[in-house]
């Protein structure tokens, strides 16, 4: 029976994240990174945790990246995790377990998210459901420059584990992230067709902020709980703002 597993894993300057990121799937067969012209120690690590490294020069964006890595894999499972993520104990029990059993075609896993230090229970970030292990020959991710999606063919299961996502260790990277992803995000929609306005900035601004404080019951994860919808509401405004203004200068 098949039961053998590809880790894929693409980068972008994590030498701070990467080591703790390979350390915690040492137990696949195989892990495969692609990696997009860093210029730290990201190559070094990965060959050094025994990795499987391509390089490449042109960004394509998050979606067709990683497909690169997925075209690569050679194992019958695949697990997809990004350089700020790492398997807990219990997910890898329940990893190991589901590829041995092979009752579903793919599997979603809870991830837990941080937020400048701390792992938030609500604010719609957990429990984060997301499509991460799935059988070779069933998947793809999705085109998307931004906020990709893997599409699987087949039956769909619920891994038990938790799937840690340092998403922001201080909030330089908050901004860093924000501006990048409002970039990304308002190119995404001006290609769809989507038009923009200060009014319409503001609006999906506010709703991301109620979204997320209210609705999402952010208010349970304390101060920084209120941080963080705002910076949802700053990001959302931006990625609007961004798309009017490149409408406006088209």
């Amino acid at each position: 029976m098949a039961t053998s597993l590809s880790v894929i894993v693409i980068t972008h300057n994590e030498s701070a994240r990467l080591r703790a990121c390979l350390e915690s799937v040492a137990f696949a067969d195989e892990v495969v990174v692609v990696d997009n012209g860093s210029t730290d120690d990201t190559v070094a690590i990965a060959r050094e945790m025994g990795a499987r490294v391509t390089q490449t020069a042109d960004w394509p964006g998050f979606g067709p990246q990683k497909n690169r890595a997925l075209d690569l894999a050679t194992r019958d499972w695949i697990l997809s995790i990004d350089a700020d993520e790492r398997v807990t104990s219990r997910l890898r029990e329940q990893i190991q377990a589901a590829i041995g059993a092979q009752q579903f075609d793919a599997y979603m896993v809870n991830r837990r998210s941080s937020y400048c230090g701390q792992y938030m229970a609500h604010s719609g970030w957990y429990p984060d459901r997301l499509l991460r292990l799935f059988r070779r020959g069933t998947g793809r991710f999705s085109n998307a420059l931004v906020h990709e999606a893997l599409e699987v063919k087949g039956a769909v299961g619920q891994l038990e584990g938790e799937l840690l996502h340092e998403s922001y260790a201080n909030f330089e990277a908050v901004l860093d992230k924000m501006n990048r992803y409002s970039t990304a995000g308002a190119q995404a929609l001006h290609r769809k067709g989507v038009r923009g306005s200060l009014g319409k900035a503001l609006g999906h601004g506010l709703w991301a902020f109620l979204r997320t404080y209210l609705f999402k019951r952010g208010f349970l994860d304390g101060r920084l709980g209120l941080a963080l919808a705002v910076s949802n509401a700053e990001g959302t405004y931006y990625r609007y703002l961004k798309l009017w203004l490149l409408q406006r200068n088209a």
